[in-house]
């Protein structure tokens, strides 16, 4: 507690300097300063709250005596006022200030001081008094006219950044870039506003034709918290503008979708979907440079956790909903599947692209046999010693987990010598980088295993009586990989 006291004191003083520095943040440098910190700032009052109303107004004044000053300074911001909840806290601050009963004209002096503030707070957005006559002349009253001027200025503004984008290298209509960077700084501490949001669609969506990225930084920062945090609701158009335009945001919704899933206390393979769904990555994933990038991050996942169950899982899930969005946005592929998948071939990612329970029975065995032999084909005739071929294959092979579902179905349901096409293909799976020798020996342990007990049983462990696809279950897979040396050695 003592510790957290003088950290709170420390804050104050750098909070004090910096609200004087910025004053009501007319120039361009203190609004960029206000912007980059008004999230620290608004923590430091809800801190600066949580501390004040554990005491008396008595109290809070011998221990901060300048706090009157700090508050106003922070009321006359208009940047502080419009960011997020900071105008609330404000006003939770100014009332732990006030006397409940005043007993000298001091403490009254200082509770009238305080219920100005809170006025002004209140009533932010006010014109003079010959501007008020007029929109009462026309029939409309403040409370009715702010947030109808607010937003006709949002959609003009909107409007004219769209024409922006469609004029092209027609540089007599184009906005000026200084203005639509300034555009995209007064935004910062207004994206959670619901009027405001087709002002950041359009900034999003409007690339400009300038040499470097126009928009702040900070305005991508702001932007991408506020739809992990679901303050702020945007088309996926707008949300792939933004992951194309500023890297670090897609990096960033990707760790955040991975903190869900390890937070999260059970995951089962439905809420894995709502998770990947509810991030509109999967959405996002349409556009192969995005698809690229998140792929990338499942692949350094799976290898710094061995080819850890869940990461496979949520690798299986996030691709059958990619795939989903992909039918579902274009009947016919707007890119190649060279550009989603790089290191494999097109006709084998063609191959597993298809839902197994879209193929026709009597077609199960024979898709599966193909599948096999593309694979085998792609694994075993590479130059000896290069292990990054069979793991591209195989990593391939993991998004679509239900073809070797499938396969151990076909297995298990084999009543004559099983196929040893299906025996490859689960023993590449579990096994990616045997060499063929070692992989061979797998595919005997099978054929012993389901001769004697009737069931399929890869690496010596038991696997259930009739295995659903992945797409049709709602459990994490019950094995991976393992350990393999194969993932040391890519490492």
């Amino acid at each position: 507690m003592a510790q957290d006291s003088v950290d709170l004191s420390c804050d104050y003083q750098f909070w004090m300097q910096k609200l004087s520095v910025w004053g009501q943040a007319s120039t361009l440098e203190t609004q960029q300063d206000t912007c980059l910190h008004l999230a620290q700032f608004q923590e430091f009052l809800r801190k600066m709250y949580e501390a004040l109303k554990e005491m008396d107004s008595n109290t809070v004044i011998e221990r901060f005596p300048t706090i009157g000053q700090l508050l106003a300074k922070a009321c006359w911001n208009p940047f502080i006022l419009a960011y997020d909840e900071s105008q609330k806290i404000l006003i939770w601050c100014l009332c732990c200030l006030i006397n409940k009963e005043p007993q000298n004209s001091g403490q009254s002096k200082l509770n009238y001081w305080i219920q100005g503030l809170l006025s002004h707070i209140l009533s932010a957005l006010r014109f003079d008094k010959e501007f008020a006559l007029f929109t009462q002349g026309l029939g409309y009253a403040p409370i009715d006219y702010y947030p109808g001027l607010l937003k006709n200025m949002v959609l003009s503004l909107a409007s004219e950044l769209r024409e922006n984008h469609l004029n092209g290298f027609n540089t007599q209509r184009r906005m000026a870039p200084e203005r639509v960077a300034s555009l995209s700084r007064v935004c910062v501490p207004l994206i959670t506003l619901p009027d405001v949001a087709p002002l950041v669609e359009a900034l999003l969506i409007c690339h400009g034709h300038e040499p470097q990225e126009i928009l702040q930084q900070e305005f991508f920062e702001a932007v991408n918290e506020a739809i992990l945090l679901k303050k702020i609701s945007l088309p996926v158009s707008a949300v792939v503008c933004l992951w194309l335009r500023y890297l670090p945001s897609l990096e960033k919704t990707m760790l955040h979708l991975f903190e869900k899933l390890i937070s999260s206390e059970r995951n089962c393979l439905r809420r894995i979907e709502c998770f990947i769904k509810d991030s509109l990555l999967s959405q996002a994933a349409c556009h192969p440079a995005i698809f690229r990038v998140v792929d990338e991050m499942f692949r350094c996942a799976l290898l710094e956790t061995d080819g850890a169950p869940e990461v496979i899982a949520t690798i299986q899930v996030f691709t059958r909903c990619f795939v989903e969005a992909l039918e579902k946005e274009h009947k016919q592929l707007r890119f190649a599947l060279k550009t989603y998948f790089p290191y494999t071939s097109p006709s084998l990612a063609m191959v597993l692209l298809q839902d197994p329970q879209d193929v026709p029975q009597g077609q199960w065995l024979q898709t599966l046999k193909h599948i096999s032999e593309l694979l085998r084909k792609a694994v075993e005739d590479q130059t000896h010693g290069s292990c990054r071929s069979p793991f591209e294959s195989w990593f391939l092979f993991i998004h679509f987990g239900g073809w070797a579902e499938m396969a151990a179905e076909q297995l298990l349901m084999s009543a004559a010598e099983p196929p040893t096409a299906l025996l490859w293909l689960l023993a590449f799976y579990y096994g990616p980088c045997d060499g063929r020798q070692q992989r061979t020996q797998t595919m005997m342990a099978y054929v012993v295993a389901t001769c004697r007990r009737g069931d399929l049983q890869p690496y010596g462990q038991k696997r259930s009586p009739s295995p659903a696809p992945v797409a049709r279950d709602d459990r994490l897979p019950a094995r991976s990989p393992g350990k393999h040396p194969f993932f040391r050695e890519v490492i």
